[in-house]
């Protein structure tokens, strides 16, 4: 069995616990690799690999100068000195680090993903001992230095690869599961589970049994582990998915070789709660819990997703579609409350990548649509604490209990990137929403192995539901990103990057008489690879 292929875990998306959509995530992830570990030994062996990853950045005018929304709050964060100023500047580093421990022989190892100061802001943890910011003598470590984002054993079997742990998620162009993978991304999905994958009839396909929650827990009397103490409160999740997948090197080797690189895949998953426990996770959850803190729940959600990749010399065409529907039978968080109708969604989602090499360049064209909710507000992280939008508001729940009981805009991965600006910062992720993305991207110099590169897009977007919007307009705006990378032949990647965002009619505050204006970006990125 030549391509070692990891099943990472298979996604949903689902309606949470008060009612709107939220994603869970199972994918499969691909590794590129040799099954048979080669280059293992009888005494075993360790693989590190990662980055140091720095970024500092300039957000010019984000709230776009159209004042509040009806909820008194600014489409972003401005200066608290003086609210009418205009830029907001901040830095912040990580430093990934993927360990591949494998034990004698060549069939057995354990991987961990551990993140150093994840994402956090230069500055922020200051030596506060003599009492101020000004006084701080240095930077302190702050309480969460080191996350540990993954950690699963996996053994090769003669009839497939065995997984267990927590895992990474990263299905297709990871438009709904994204691992957080990419160099610029910021979060990524993890789930804890049991898988298989086997290989047959030139497919891969994989059966995954993911923990999502294990509920309301309490210690032995040790103090040394948890207990279940309600099995029926359990959420777990069922995914069955089948691929054709070539590594990229067999992709590369093919398109060489003037062959045609035909690859798809598809997953259905199904997620279930029978019973809740709020008080396990509203407020500070109690020492112990009695039977009256079960409720009925209902939950069940189902996902489906399509992908597929055509490409060959000099070209690439990929699309992922996903369909997710959910039901919450009794959506109520508290005890002996009811609601007589359940809280329903149905999304669907879609997203287009394209390449074409033409003379020294790359141009194409990316699409993407995220279906939307007619209420206010375009429902990308909603608060249960904020209550429903009200018309005008940029964010807020989708459903307002019991009246209207229905979720159905598709949020696209937060760290699918899109833009620089709207999707990214101001609106959180693709949500409720039509783009265009035309982009081109060519080399300016190439010498000594050092490489400086252009890179460049233009995103058109619309609103699917009007309503959503803050001025009740479906045109969102035309952002224009173009960018200078740097990569050279030692591994150091450093990119400068530019937005200019240029609202339309739906960020408009007609209530105040006032048109949305454009904001700007710029942001140096430096990544260290080892």
């Amino acid at each position: 069995m030549k391509t070692r292929a990891l099943i990472a875990g298979l996604g949903l998306c689902a309606l949470a616990s008060h009612a709107h959509a939220d994603r869970a995530g199972f994918t499969e992830s691909i590794a590129s690799g040799d099954m048979t570990f080669a280059g293992a030994n009888e005494e075993g062996s360790v693989e590190i690999t990662g980055y140091f990853r720095g970024r500092g950045e300039t957000l010019y005018n984000f709230d776009l100068d159209r004042g509040l929304t009806p909820s008194g709050k600014a489409l972003f964060p401005v200066p608290l000195g003086d609210p009418s100023a205009q830029a907001l500047h901040g830095a912040n580093m990580r430093l990934r680090t993927d360990l591949r421990l494998r034990g004698p022989g060549t069939g057995v190892s354990a991987v961990v993903r551990a993140d150093l100061l994840d994402n956090l802001s230069l500055g922020s943890t200051p030596n506060l001992r003599d009492g101020t910011p000004g006084a701080s003598a240095g930077q302190d470590s702050p309480l969460q230095a080191l996350r540990i984002k993954r950690a699963y054993g996996e053994a090769v079997l003669p009839i497939g690869v065995l997984t267990i742990g927590r895992q990474g998620s990263q299905w297709g162009l990871g438009m709904v599961a994204n691992g957080g993978d990419c160099e610029d991304c910021d979060g990524g999905d993890a789930a804890d589970r049991i898988a298989f994958v086997t290989p047959l009839f030139d497919h891969l396909f994989a059966l995954a049994y993911d923990i999502s929650a294990s509920g309301a827990q309490q210690s032995d009397r040790s103090s040394s582990r948890l207990i279940d103490v309600e099995p029926s409160d359990e959420v777990s999740s069922v995914t069955v998915a089948f691929m054709r997948y070539h590594t990229p090197m067999a992709r590369e080797r093919r398109a060489r070789g003037g062959r045609t690189n035909i690859e798809y895949g598809a997953y259905l998953s199904h997620r279930s709660q029978d019973k809740d426990i709020p008080a396990s996770y509203l407020g500070s959850a109690p020492s112990m819990f009695v039977p009256g803190d079960v409720v009925a729940r209902g939950y069940s959600a189902t996902a489906s997703d399509l992908w597929f990749r055509l490409g060959g010399a000099g070209y690439r065409i990929e699309l992922e579609a996903a369909y997710l529907t959910a039901s919450i039978e009794q959506s109520s968080l508290l005890p002996g409350v009811e609601f007589y109708d359940p809280a329903t969604s149905d999304q669907f989602g879609a997203a287009l990548e394209s390449d074409f090499d033409v003379a020294s360049a790359t141009l194409g064209l990316n699409a993407g649509f995220a279906s939307g909710d007619p209420s206010p507000g375009f429902g990308a992280f909603p608060s249960a604490a904020d209550g429903p939008a009200q018309p005008g508001d940029l964010d807020g729940l989708q459903a307002d209990l019991p009246f209207d009981t229905r979720v159905d805009n598709f949020r696209f991965h937060s760290d699918y990137r899109v833009d620089q600006i709207l999707f990214r910062e101001i609106i959180g992720t693709v949500t409720d929403a039509i783009y265009l993305r035309p982009h081109v991207r060519f080399p300016i110099a190439d010498a000594g192995g050092a490489k400086l590169i252009f890179q460049g897009a233009a995103i058109a977007s619309w609103a699917v539901e009007a309503a959503s919007t803050p001025s009740g307009e479906r045109a969102l705006g035309v952002e224009v990103d173009p960018s200078l990378r740097y990569e050279s032949r030692d591994g150091l990647v450093a990119s400068l990057e530019y937005a200019l965002l240029l609202p339309l009619g739906a960020f408009d505050n007609p209530q105040a008489g006032l048109d949305a204006r454009s904001a700007q970006l710029a942001r140096l990125q430096l990544l260290f690879p080892f």
